[in-house]
């Protein structure tokens, strides 16, 4: 018959703490949302966003905005719902605005890490995408997204294909696989030689002509 331990069970651990602290921390986040939201639609709008680049002093287009986005995956451009808004700073613990205005740098960092820029870099397009049912986006729209998204570790690539999307008349609007592909162009092309691009693969007719473009009459 196995003996009967005498040393004293553990003392059960309550999580009541904790999940206080998890009440506290979204009742915070909830009156945060509720600062900048219109309670009419219970959503932030592009005029409680504006209030909030405001109270963060920054611009309504600048690239933490879009982070911003990102970070809380929100669905809307110019649009956060509360959903999104609680799960999205819960997760980054963030309850305050001054807290925000410390994130934001680093979250700015972590968009253009490696690992995580691509997931970004597609999220970006997407949310810019603001009609309903709408797939693709004008070129005036891609052109400012490329410079803010891809113009510092590929500046010659960005703007000769800015160059080449305003002079030419076949293109109105840019689609996912012509953006996404863009941005594998910039990381595997020679610029400006283009010495291993072959044509014959796969790529978007659109970087086929833009190639030409640049070798006829950008380096000619």
């Amino acid at each position: 018959m196995p003996r009967v331990s005498k040393r004293k069970s553990e003392p059960v651990r309550s999580s009541e703490p904790a999940a206080k602290k998890t009440a506290k921390e979204v009742e915070r986040i909830d009156s945060f949302f509720a600062t900048y939201a219109n309670t009419s639609i219970d959503m932030i709008d592009p005029e409680g966003v504006e209030k909030l680049c405001a109270d963060l002093n920054i611009e309504y287009t600048d690239i933490k905005v879009l982070v911003l986005a990102w970070k809380l995956n929100a669905k809307k451009q110019g649009y956060f719902t509360q959903d999104e808004w609680r799960t999205g700073l819960k997760s980054l613990h963030v309850d305050t605005l001054k807290k925000l205005q410390k994130q934001l740098p680093e979250l700015v960092k972590e968009a253009f890490k490696k690992e995580k820029f691509e997931d970004f870099y597609h999220f970006s397009f997407r949310y810019c995408l603001t009609e309903d049912k709408q797939k693709n986006l004008d070129i005036e729209t891609t052109c400012e997204l490329l410079k803010l998204l891809l113009h510092s570790p590929y500046d010659q690539q960005v703007d000769s294909f800015i160059e080449f999307l305003k002079i030419q008349k076949e293109y109105k609007v840019i689609n996912m696989d012509q953006w996404t592909n863009f941005y594998r162009f910039c990381q595997e092309i020679d610029f400006p030689d283009f010495k291993n691009y072959d044509d014959g693969l796969a790529w978007p007719i659109i970087l086929d002509n833009f190639v030409v473009w640049l070798r006829e009459e950008k380096f000619a």
